[in-house]
């Protein structure tokens, strides 16, 4: 694991574990880039490169057309159908790879076992989410799901762990967020929530802002998650 925070800095035993979706449980986050690259450049005309568009892709899919194109070029309805239009070129690309990180099934099975809470609380829209629980035959592990669709703020708005925390009928403190974004990061941070970061998607570096981090882990095999429970 690298960059680790020291474990005993963990003073509680966690009774909930709250997981982003995109690169943090499923190692996909290339092929959401590589569909709003497609619609961005081809089918709007804009020209940014494949890394503006990666630095862009937070929060809600309005959201993100929003900060690229601003707030008066689409309508609602527009910004809807470009939505799904890139949910399903992505869905179409990834479900042939469609499969969870690394030692993730075994960590689920281990906290069900346990008894530990578990919510999903993604930017993603049920559509999205739908096709991952479904598609891998997990959402039996789920007490609770928070979407897109379900709140006003994205992240780094707190709004969707809180909204996690009490579908758990847990206080914030007592969760554990994994995440594989800085601004989920930040989201966990504001909703006064620990933090594991997934190094799927970003480099260490980038969260050097965050004191909540717990540590990094590349996947779920990583032994030092033997120590929430």
């Amino acid at each position: 694991m690298d960059n680790l925070v020291p474990m005993n800095m963990l003073n509680f035993a966690p009774t909930g574990f709250i997981f982003d979706l995109n690169g943090t449980m499923i190692n996909d986050m290339e092929y959401h880039t590589r569909a709003w690259h497609a619609i961005i450049n081809v089918d709007l005309n804009k020209e940014l490169s494949y890394e503006a568009v990666k630095q862009e892709m937070y929060g809600k899919n309005q959201e993100v057309l929003e900060r690229v194109f601003g707030k008066e070029r689409f309508t609602r309805a527009e910004m809807d159908d470009l939505s799904l239009d890139k949910e399903k070129r992505y869905q179409e690309a990834y479900r042939p790879e469609l499969a969870l990180i690394a030692g993730l099934d075994k960590f689920l099975a281990q906290a069900k076992q346990k008894e530990i809470g578990m919510a999903i609380g993604s930017a993603a829209i049920n559509f999205n989410i739908d096709f991952v629980l479904d598609g891998l035959h997990i959402r039996h592990y789920f007490n609770a799901i928070v979407s897109a669709d379900d709140v006003v703020a994205s992240k780094p708005d707190p709004e969707t762990f809180l909204k996690c925390a009490e579908k758990l009928g847990l206080s914030p403190s007592a969760c554990i967020v994994f995440e594989d974004a800085p601004k989920g990061v930040e989201s966990a941070l504001n909703a006064g929530m620990k933090c594991i970061v997934l190094t799927t998607t970003h480099d260490v570096h980038e969260f050097s802002a965050y004191p909540n981090i717990l540590g990094f882990i590349k996947d779920y095999n990583d032994p030092i998650l033997k120590e929430l429970f």
